[in-house]
């Protein structure tokens, strides 16, 4: 029996499954592996005890799987890449390929055929190929001056307006919003809440806590949210634009869309709202209701490059 092993390594969880030519025998969930957000350490950390685990659950050791596919952000540079490579090779002696987080999304989305994806996880990116093989992205320029409507945007998004509301209000002990977020971050004030925000935190964990306020009525969160998800259609839209300029004719085969990462997959309107603003603008597309799991599509790359 011949075993390979898929990774998604995430800014905020890691996904690993293991499994043999046709079959899922494991997976198992761990911490973030963005070397960008913890560091060399914590993405060696996590990459090992991931593997490690999948393996033990599948009832396997490492050293019988044949080849691994690891996704993660930031593997076009060849910098990111060799070092991610580096740490699995530690503990893992089969073959490795190290790919972006997009193209391990792609392969569960389509296969090899043409489409477009929309991730929105801890950061976000719109990314497609057409039937000629031509590929166009959006977005995915880092947390500083991009990743619109991610988890992190929602959450630099959501102190920014809670903030000016105070301004204007001069009074929102009564936020829903705030008491969240002030919870979320363990902080009784506004101007602690403010001295947070410009202390390089982690606003992606702030995701739930804006999710949780928008679904209980609080109108700035809601407002976030409606923010995030026309950011996210706007990139879709972007890419839609450059690969497939006439698919809004209704004779133009129809082009497949599909949503990937953790915002959409807990913020039930969030994804509404992206539906049907990309399937207004673009009457012919087909958007897969469910969000795509892009470790399935490391699984896969691992399975069919196999030499």
């Amino acid at each position: 029996m011949t075993y390979y092993l898929g990774i998604d390594g995430g800014g905020s969880k890691t996904t690993c499954v293991v499994g043999d030519e046709h079959l899922v025998l494991a997976t198992v969930t761990g911490g973030a592996s963005n070397i960008t957000r913890v560091g060399e350490s914590g993405a060696r950390e996590t990459l090992h005890r991931v593997m490690r685990e999948a393996c033990a659950a599948a009832g396997i050791t490492l050293s019988q799987v044949r080849r691994a596919c690891i996704g993660v952000a930031g593997a076009g540079r060849e910098e990111v890449a060799a070092t991610v490579r580096q740490i699995v090779a530690e503990s893992f002696s089969g073959e490795i390929e190290v790919v972006g987080d997009m193209e391990i999304a792609m392969v569960a989305a389509f296969g090899a055929g043409p489409g477009v994806i929309v991730v929105a996880g801890t950061g976000s990116i719109a990314y497609g190929r057409d039937a000629q093989g031509r590929r166009a992205r959006a977005g995915g320029w880092g947390f500083e001056i991009s990743d619109e409507g991610s988890a992190h945007w929602i959450g630099r998004a959501a102190v920014s307006a809670v903030l000016r509301a105070a301004d204007e209000a001069g009074d929102t002990s009564g936020s829903l919003l705030l008491r969240e977020l002030k919870t979320a971050w363990h902080v009784d004030s506004l101007p602690e809440l403010g001295g947070a925000a410009n202390a390089n935190p982690d606003f992606a964990a702030l995701f739930p806590a804006v999710l949780a306020a928008a679904e209980s009525g609080d109108t700035v969160a809601a407002h976030v949210i409606r923010q995030a998800s026309g950011e996210l259609a706007q990139l879709a839209e972007i890419v839609l634009r450059r690969l497939f300029p006439v698919q809004h004719l209704s004779d133009s085969p129809a082009v497949p869309v599909a949503m990937v990462g953790g915002v959409f997959r807990h913020a039930l309107k969030l994804r509404e709202l992206f539906y049907n603003r990309v399937r207004t603008a673009n009457p012919n597309i087909v958007l897969n209701p469910e969000v795509v799991d892009p470790v399935h599509g490391a699984l896969q790359m691992a399975r069919r490059t196999a030499s």
